[in-house]
């Protein structure tokens, strides 16, 4: 068997959220920033909190606010076609 094949256990690993709570455990790590903790989260402290480290939210706000616009302006560009289409047929039935 090969020897030092295994990393380093440390049973006193330092793990550090961002809420500022420091647990101690065993890990193979010496220390670790987590963003978010049993101390932290919402499931835990039964209180309502959005986590939105990346902007996740902002972003999928924006893209609809796109999506709304374009679908507003199509609709009121096929009004104005079928607009046309109706004054265009009833000339035609004008004539015969």
């Amino acid at each position: 068997m090969k020897k030092d094949t295994h990393p380093k256990y440390n049973d006193e690993a330092e793990i550090k959220c961002s809420c500022g709570n420091i647990i101690k455990a065993g890990s193979t790590l010496e220390k670790k920033d987590i963003e978010i903790c049993s101390a932290c989260h919402p499931f835990y402290t039964g209180k309502k909190k959005l986590v939105d480290s990346t902007g996740r939210v902002d972003r999928f706000k924006q893209r609809m606010e796109k999506f709304s616009a374009m679908k507003k302006a199509k609709k009121s560009t096929t009004k104005k076609v079928t607009a046309k289409k109706i004054t265009v047929e009833t000339s035609k039935e004008k004539k015969k």
